[in-house]
């Protein structure tokens, strides 16, 4: 990383974006774009990691063994729960979560539209019905009075999703799933390490999946984590081993038994160990790529409040942000430009964006099952349309942050109404 400071644009102006002494430079800077293009997104991998996925291989146990267990234990201390499953991504526990929480075919899981599609995926492959509820207009995550309007005699679970590292309002979620005897599952892909009131996600009895997706805040390349009761993880470490009692490591290792017994005809869900492997060295340094995270999205904020054509992103004071994202979102009144086109001067200035999400209910699929309106989640829709995320990961250097900064500022100095 650059040990540079991070220069922050002079004070923003409500008219125009930008303060009129400073307009001159804004244009100047645009004649000083990136050489190289800044990615959105890129995993801090390097020599720990390549050092402990290079070991395990030479260890010729490469399927789950010893670094999957290992791995286990390190996650379950590291959020404080009361016990934890590898697996091979998110959307394979969100399935695991929402099959031992007893949602069957037919049932309805509320859940939001501003998500990852695997999501409403995990509730399909159940032949259940995904029931999407709006989300608050500060957080984007699920709104729980949505949420207490969606519920019918059908529902039988709430996959509530910590948007963007944002911890959802758990204790209102928690409420209406107690109130109307239902499951609450916590879609965690981007909550690692979030905090609610004072607990970590994923120290709760609900079951939270995490993702180790190539640009989460630990990576394993693909894989996820399940947390939970040990009677919930139990059940689920059955059916992510094909229904069997025995994974290899505890069949063929050295304290192991070959004798193994077929419960459940379940799926081939374990992770293996060199995923666990490049975990384990990830999981050592977690901390130190939280601060950088949280340095960088401190810095954004600092230098975007003040600009009227810019919404910050939330992190409400009860709640501790991961940070896997950056939301800024366009207030396109202000603007005499689009989402679009904001997005592509910033990829002219060769820095990388991205969308976090494209509202489930407007994919083909959804929409055509379940003849969905666009305009059906108003807050959600009317989010998304002004949304960019912003890069943000540990390999920035406070050059690049800066150059973030500057060609966010310029665009907005010369689209501004």
């Amino acid at each position: 990383m650059s040990s540079h400071p991070l220069v922050l644009p002079q004070r923003i102006d409500s008219q125009s974006g930008v303060q009129p002494k400073s307009r001159a430079a804004a244009s100047a800077r645009l004649e000083r774009v990136r050489r190289d293009f800044l990615l959105f997104a890129q995993p801090a991998v390097g020599q720990e990691e390549i050092d402990e996925v290079a070991d395990t291989i030479r260890s010729g146990w490469i399927t789950t063994g010893l670094r999957t267990h290992q791995f286990e234990a390190a996650f379950k201390d590291r959020v404080d729960a009361p016990a934890a499953l590898a697996v091979t991504s998110c959307t394979a526990g969100l399935h695991l979560a929402l099959l031992i929480s007893g949602v069957q075919p037919g049932d309805e899981v509320i859940t939001s539209p501003l998500a990852f599609y695997g999501c409403a995926n995990a509730i399909e492959h159940l032949g259940a019905v995904p029931r999407f509820a709006d989300v608050a207009a500060d957080t984007l995550t699920l709104d729980p009075s949505s949420v207490e309007a969606a519920v019918t005699p059908r529902t039988r679970a709430v996959l509530a999703g910590h948007y963007a590292g944002h911890p959802a309002e758990l204790d209102s979620l928690r409420d209406i799933a107690e109130r109307r005897h239902l499951s609450l599952v916590e879609d965690a892909a981007d909550a690692m390490p979030a905090s609610y009131k004072g607990r970590l996600i994923g120290s709760g009895e609900n079951v939270a999946a995490f993702s180790f997706h190539s640009t989460k805040n630990l990576t394993t390349g693909e894989g996820g984590m399940l947390t939970g009761s040990p009677e919930c993880i139990a059940r689920a470490r059955l059916l992510a081993l094909q229904g069997t009692n025995r994974d290899a490591w505890q069949r063929s290792g050295p304290l192991g038994s070959w004798l193994y017994q077929v419960h459940e005809a379940g799926f081939k869900y374990r992770m293996t160990d060199i995923p666990a492997a490049l975990g384990l060295a990830q999981l050592r340094q977690l901390d130190e790529f939280q601060r950088r995270r949280r340095l960088i999205a401190a810095l954004y904020t600092e230098a975007f409040r003040q600009i009227d054509a810019l919404e910050t992103p939330t992190e409400r004071p009860e709640v501790e942000h991961a940070w896997h994202l950056y939301v800024l979102r366009l207030r396109l009144g202000a603007l005499r430009i689009g989402r679009s086109r904001f997005i592509e001067e910033l990829r002219a200035r060769n820095i990388g964006s991205s969308v976090h999400f494209i509202p489930i209910h407007l994919q083909p699929y959804y929409q055509t099952r379940y003849a969905h309106r666009p305009d059906q989640f108003p807050v959600a829709l009317g989010n998304y349309q002004r949304m960019i995320s912003l890069p943000l990961h540990p390999r920035m250097s406070d050059e690049d942050a800066s150059d973030v900064v500057e060609a966010v500022v310029d665009v907005v100095s010369r689209f501004s109404r």
